[in-house]
């Protein structure tokens, strides 16, 4: 059993008192991790629209699927249909695993990294936050270090409040920035 999945298991008793959780079912889980990627303006650069599926797929281990426009922009010279970004979603043990990987190496490696915003967690009880370089990953080399991107990684939970969502991430090990004492 991960690391991960004992604090998950865990939460109830944490949690129990200050929620007035009632049933262990009640307690926060992890639904989904989901990383995406958007191409900007290299959707018709089709060696860049290459290297972004590739190391996207090495970073999850899972195939990213395409996410196309919606609708046409002129302005923006997109046409409806076309390849604006990728994502991935992972549940299960693949979830677990890349958020052990991303908790426990990939945040460490971040430059200037002070812990997350508490303004990261929306009202949903989800955790959204943006990678400026890929590079921080294990799995890319470092001889490709040309072709850098963004990516942002959202960690859904069932929490039904930010509150509750805050606590449940504090508890599995999430760093967030230390709180201001003259506020």
């Amino acid at each position: 059993m991960l690391d991960i999945q004992k604090k998950i298991n865990s939460a109830f008793d944490f949690l129990k008192e200050k929620f007035s959780y009632k049933n262990k079912f009640q307690s926060p889980k992890l639904t989904k991790i989901v990383v995406s990627v958007g191409v900007g303006r290299d959707k018709e650069d089709k060696r860049k629209l290459g290297v972004i599926l590739d190391r996207l797929t090495k970073i999850t281990g899972q195939k990213p699927s395409e996410s196309p426009a919606k609708k046409s922009i002129a302005a923006f010279k997109l046409r409806e249909g076309q390849i604006v970004g990728y994502k991935v979603t992972m549940r299960g043990d693949k979830m677990h695993r890349f958020f052990d990987k991303f908790v426990g190496i990939v945040m460490p490696r971040m430059k200037d990294f002070r812990g997350i915003s508490l303004q990261s967690v929306d009202e949903q009880g989800n955790l959204t936050m943006g990678i400026k370089e890929h590079i921080v990953f294990p799995e890319t080399g470092d001889e490709e270090i040309k072709d850098i991107f963004s990516l942002a990684v959202t960690i859904v939970s069932s929490a039904s409040s930010k509150d509750e969502a805050l606590e449940f991430f504090k508890h599995i090990g999430i760093p967030f920035k230390k709180e201001k004492e003259n506020k």
